[in-house]
């Protein structure tokens, strides 16, 4: 069973993914401090990284956490200058109910103030292969979407302020030494001892063999690793001076497997007078956008949408922003196929030794996987192993 007919049936069952126990200072807590001298490294500051670092504050533990970048954030990027309003050129939608904020901030004494709007199946639709559908019969009821905010935004007003001392930008670890006691981190010529630690970086990072290990990782962790299917990605926003486009335009890919394909009305829901069309393009569907310079996306763009609706496009345009994943150097690619098998996801999500652990959207129990929310679950999952032996 793959990631989407595990959650078709949990919808058609009317069942809800598991969340983890809310962390609390405890016992287990004091006994890891008693014990341990040195840090929990966190590698990146991603979705994981962030979660992972703002739970072990909460727990009064002391932490580190090294990104590549020189900004936190991850695949969560974002732009406040395209548009009036924030544009999410990575991570975009909630695809659970919106309560997992207050989830992520673990904290009952903090009120979020984020605005969220479903999508509307009574009166949205989709075009689908040239066929009008509701929004019920393209399988899209259950996404979110951000109000004047963004994934990005969510982070950095609730998660960051109480580690953003513990980030070390523009640190890109290489080698992992977990053969002692003492785990040692090293990232531009400087080691850092620690305890245990959290690897949070996009798989695709490791299927690259960006750091090394030692000892090598076991066998099985490492054929996940090198067997694990990651799409290729890109999105796109273009502004109109009309809009001629409805909520959603789905294609259909043949297979099913290959990826994703969108073009959505990106100002959905968003107090403005902007006309912005949003692109979403994974896997094979990804692959025409990727290697053109500018001017050919923009010309490639406006074709495909002036076959859509008439010449509305190309008439109307005003401007485009394009984010491709797999030229970020530290993504090299979008996120783990929906298609993948949950055997292999949960391998991936497992610890090493009970010192090494990995959180982030591919490094799942294997339930779900590719989303901010997963990556947060992840987060607080590897936390709570590394107090459960204490």
């Amino acid at each position: 069973m793959n990631r989407r007919e595990f959650l078709r049936l949990c919808q058609l069952l009317g069942l809800t993914l598991s969340t983890h126990s809310v962390l609390r200072a405890s016992k287990a807590t004091q006994r890891f401090s008693d014990k341990h001298s040195t840090p929990v490294v966190i590698i990146g500051a991603g979705a994981a990284g962030l979660s992972a670092g703002y739970l072990l504050k909460q727990l009064g533990i002391d932490f580190k956490i090294l990104e590549a970048s020189s900004i936190h954030g991850g695949r969560m990027k974002h732009t406040t200058e395209f548009a009036n309003f924030p544009i999410p050129l990575g991570a975009e939608w909630i695809h659970v109910e919106p309560k997992i904020l207050k989830e992520i901030v673990n904290d009952d004494s903090v009120r979020i103030d984020i605005n969220t709007r479903h999508y509307d199946p009574d009166v949205d639709y989709v075009v689908y292969e040239g066929e009008r559908l509701s929004l019920r019969e393209a399988g899209f009821t259950k996404e979110s979407k951000f109000i004047n905010s963004t994934w990005f935004d969510f982070y950095e007003r609730y998660i960051l302020g109480s580690i953003k001392s513990h980030i070390t930008y523009n640190s890109i670890v290489d080698a992992i030494d977990y053969s002692d006691d003492i785990c040692r981190v090293r990232a531009k010529d400087k080691v850092y001892e620690a305890s245990q630690v959290i690897v949070t970086i996009p798989v695709k990072r490791l299927q690259m063999g960006a750091i090394t290990f030692n000892p090598r990782l076991p066998s099985k962790k490492q054929k996940a690793i090198e067997k694990v299917r990651v799409w290729s990605g890109c999105k796109a926003f273009i502004e109109f001076s009309e809009k001629f486009y409805p909520v959603l335009v789905e294609y259909k890919m043949n297979p099913e497997t290959a990826g994703q394909k969108l073009y959505y009305d990106a100002a959905y829901g968003q107090n403005t007078s902007q006309n912005i069309l949003g692109l979403f393009a994974v896997g094979s569907a990804a692959q025409p956008y990727l290697g053109l310079n500018d001017n050919e996306l923009v010309a490639y763009i406006l074709d495909e949408l002036d076959k859509l609706f008439g010449h509305n496009a190309s008439g109307s345009y005003i401007k485009h922003v394009f984010q491709n994943w797999d030229a970020d150097p530290f993504a090299n690619g979008a996120y783990v196929v929906d298609h993948e098998n949950w055997r292999v996801v949960r391998r991936l999500g497992k610890a090493v030794d009970n010192r090494l652990f990995f959180a982030g959207d591919a490094y799942t129990d294997g339930d779900d996987w590719s989303s901010v929310h997963t990556a947060a679950r992840s987060a607080k999952r590897a936390v709570e192993s590394i107090l459960e032996n204490y």
